[in-house]
């Protein structure tokens, strides 16, 4: 009988995302459920795109 590998899992954190909290406006919020509906993809998903484009985008003066 073959043995069963179960491979360890990395710690919360240790997969390359941070985790943590911010405050939206409630306009940006019902804006942002459009997009999720619009796209078939999670609130997540789309804010990670979205910062990512802004990031690159963004301009500092």
């Amino acid at each position: 009988m073959e043995k069963l590998i179960i491979s360890k899992k990395p710690l919360k954190g240790e997969d390359g995302y941070k985790t943590f909290s911010i405050r939206v406006k409630d306009e940006t919020v019902e804006e942002l459920e459009r997009i999720v509906t619009v796209t078939n993809r999670s609130r997540n998903e789309i804010i990670n795109i979205l910062l990512d484009y802004a990031i690159k985008y963004a301009e500092i003066k």
